[in-house]
């Protein structure tokens, strides 16, 4: 057999393996990916290998692929690809709310419960779940915001005047 004839083979197995490696970098239920599949077979069977030719050449096929694969998991990861839009970003595991917890710091409020430690105190009209810094705190009480943590509000006894 001649060159031209291996033409057909080479066509199928090239567009089903672009067909794959398109299947990575898009997002979708699998249309490419399928396709692509069924080319590649159609491809080694275009080729009319003795079966010990067609199990090296689907080797070879599997080892391109896997190639291919890692090429776009790294370039996932690090490369170009990650600033891409098709790539979803990571979740912020802030919370939002924390900054806003920041403006109570300093802030002066009265403890509506006991603190053992935990409880509630009013700042400003809001109520917060807050966490006494050493001994308890008894209802009524006026606290001081000390630090925020997340969402931790810590609270010392205010000072008396």
């Amino acid at each position: 057999m001649d060159f031209v004839s291996y033409i057909p083979a080479i066509v199928l197995l090239i567009l089903g393996f672009g067909l794959v490696v398109l299947e990575m970098y898009l997002p979708g239920f699998g249309a490419p990916g399928i396709l692509g599949c069924i080319l590649l077979v159609a491809g080694v069977i275009a080729a009319r290998p003795t079966p010990l030719q067609a199990l090296i050449m689907a080797l070879i096929i599997v080892v391109l692929l896997c190639i291919a694969l890692s090429i776009f998991i790294h370039s996932a990861s690090k490369g170009r690809l990650a600033n891409s839009k098709l790539v979803l970003k990571e979740v912020a595991t802030r919370p939002e709310s924390e900054n806003e917890l920041k403006y109570f710091v300093g802030k002066t409020g009265t403890a509506e419960t006991p603190l053992r430690p935990a409880g509630i105190a009013v700042f400003d009209g809001v109520k917060l779940n807050v966490v006494s810094e050493g001994a308890f705190v008894e209802a009524s009480r006026p606290v001081t915001v000390e630090r925020v943590e997340g969402n931790r509000i810590v609270v010392r006894e205010a000072e008396k005047a």
